[in-house]
C-alpha cells in the first residue's frame, strides 16, 4: 500500500458553499450595509455627496483661474494703455440707492386700507327687531343722537320707532339742524352749546369758512341740514305728567282715549304687583334721558295684562304718539299707571277695577318695533315719574 500522505483540500465555510465567487459582494457594498445595520447609511450618502460637489466646485474654479491666466498674458502692458479722464459720478437718490443696496420690498398678499371716519349722514331702515338702543350701538352712537337726528319721525319718543321707517344716521355725535335762512349761526351754536367754528369747519357740512362770511348772518341756503358735532338740547315732551289726564285733559297731546268728566275715582292700596306674566325685560329699559318713563315687559301676543293697583280708568282708547292702544289708571292716592301697545284694551273709561284685574292683552300696536311687549310705566304727583321696577315686588 502507498504511503504517501493524502493532499489536503482548502475547506469551504458554510457562507461560501454554493455561492460562486463572482456573486459575492465588493467591499464598498458590504461597508454600505455595515453602516446601514448601525443607522448611519443615509448619513454617508449626504456626507459624500456634499464633498463630491465641493471637490467638483474646486475643479471647475482651477480650471477657470488656468483659463484667465492663458487670457491674461495677451493682454497689452498697463504702461501702453492711454488714460481715459474720469467723470464726476452724481449721487444717486435715496431711494434708489437702497434699491440699488438690494433692501428688498415685501410682497403682501392682503392690502390693508385705512378706515376712515365717516363725515356724510346716511340712511338706515328700521328692521324688525331693533330699539333705539340697538341702532345706536351698530353705528357707535348715543341713543340720544339718533333721536336729535330724526325729530320729524320719532318726535323725541323712541315709542314712536317703527319696523320701515327711514332714519338719519349722523356721523358723530350731536343734533341735526335745519337751516331757515335768517338765523344767527353763532345763536344757533348757543342753543346746542358749542362753537360756531364747529359747526362750519365739519367737513360732513361742506361749508367754505373763507365764503361763509358773517356768522350772524351766513351764507347758508335755506333747508341745508347741517350736522352740529357735540351740540344738545331739551327734549320735547309729548307726554302728560301724573295727574294731567284727570285734571286737564288735552285730546292733542293724548288721542282719543282721553276720559273726561272723572271727579271720583277709587283709591288704591298703594303697593303694586306685576302687571303681566312675564317678568323680564325685552327693548328699552327705564331711561328718563331719552324720554322713556317706563319699562318693556316681554311677553307673547295676546298674554294678559293686569291693574298694577285698584283704581279707576281715566284713559283707555287709541294714543297717537307712539302708545297704540292705551289704558291709564288712576289710584286715587297720587299714582297713575300706564299700559301700552295692547293688542285689546278691556275697559272703559270711568270704570273701576280691582288690584289684578285683566284690563287688556299684550300687543305691538303704535309701530313698535321690537315685537309683542307690554310698556308699563308708573307716574306719581310729587316723586313724577320712577322706574317701575323699584316699586313691584321681587320676582
Amino acid at each position: 500500500m502507498d504511503n504517501k500522505p493524502l493532499q489536503e483540500f482548502p475547506q469551504q465555510n458554510e457562507e461560501s458553499q454554493g455561492e460562486p465567487s463572482e456573486q459575492r459582494p465588493s467591499l464598498v457594498t458590504r461597508w454600505m450595509e455595515r453602516l446601514a445595520h448601525f443607522g448611519l447609511g443615509e448619513v454617508t450618502i449626504r456626507i459624500g455627496t456634499n464633498v463630491l460637489a465641493v471637490l467638483l466646485v474646486l475643479t471647475v474654479v482651477w480650471l477657470l483661474q488656468r483659463a484667465n491666466l492663458g487670457v491674461t498674458s495677451s493682454l497689452p502692458a498697463p504702461s501702453s494703455l492711454t488714460p481715459v479722464p474720469t467723470q464726476p459720478v452724481s449721487q444717486l437718490p435715496v431711494e434708489m440707492a437702497f434699491a440699488l443696496d438690494g433692501i428688498p420690498r415685501q410682497a403682501e398678499l392682503h392690502t390693508t386700507i385705512p378706515s376712515r371716519p365717516r363725515m356724510d349722514v346716511i340712511t338706515y331702515t328700521v328692521q324688525a327687531g331693533d330699539s333705539i338702543f340697538v341702532i345706536a350701538d351698530k353705528y357707535g352712537l348715543k341713543p340720544t343722537t339718533i333721536l336729535f337726528g330724526n325729530y320729524d319721525t320719532l318726535k323725541d319718543n323712541p315709542d314712536l320707532l317703527s319696523t320701515g321707517q327711514k332714519l338719519n344716521i349722523l356721523p358723530v355725535d350731536g343734533t341735526y339742524y335745519e337751516w331757515q335762512g335768517t338765523e344767527s349761526l353763532a345763536k344757533v351754536a348757543e342753543v346746542f352749546g358749542v362753537d360756531a367754528e364747529s359747526i362750519v369747519n365739519f367737513p360732513g357740512n361742506h361749508l367754505d369758512p373763507d365764503t361763509i362770511g358773517d356768522l350772524s348772518h351766513p351764507n347758508i341756503a335755506a333747508g341745508t341740514w347741517l350736522v352740529v358735532p357735540g351740540g344738545k338740547r331739551e327734549f320735547t315732551s309729548w307726554t302728560a305728567p301724573a295727574q294731567l289726564v284727570r285734571s286737564n285733559p288735552s285730546t292733542r297731546v293724548w288721542g282719543p282715549g282721553v276720559c273726561s268728566g272723572i271727579s271720583y275715582v277709587q283709591v288704591g292700596y298703594g303697593t303694586f304687583v306685576y302687571p303681566t306674566t312675564d317678568h323680564w325685560l325685552s327693548g328699552t329699559p327705564y331711561r328718563p334721558d331719552l324720554r322713556h318713563f317706563g319699562v318693556d315687559f316681554a311677553g307673547a301676543q295676546g298674554n294678559a295684562v293686569y291693574a298694577t293697583d285698584a283704581g279707576t280708568v281715566v284713559y283707555s282708547g287709541w294714543n297717537d304718539w307712539g302708545y297704540g292702544w292705551l289704558v291709564i289708571i288712576d289710584h286715587g292716592n297720587g299714582w297713575q299707571s300706564l299700559y301700552a301697545h295692547l293688542s285689546q284694551i278691556n275697559v272703559s273709561c270711568g270704570q273701576n277695577v280691582g288690584q289684578g284685574d285683566l284690563i287688556g292683552l299684550v300687543g305691538m300696536t303704535g309701530g313698535t318695533s321690537t315685537g309683542p311687549h307690554l310698556h308699563f310705566e308708573l307716574m306719581n304727583s310729587i316723586l313724577g315719574y320712577v322706574n317701575p321696577l323699584d316699586y313691584l315686588p321681587a320676582p
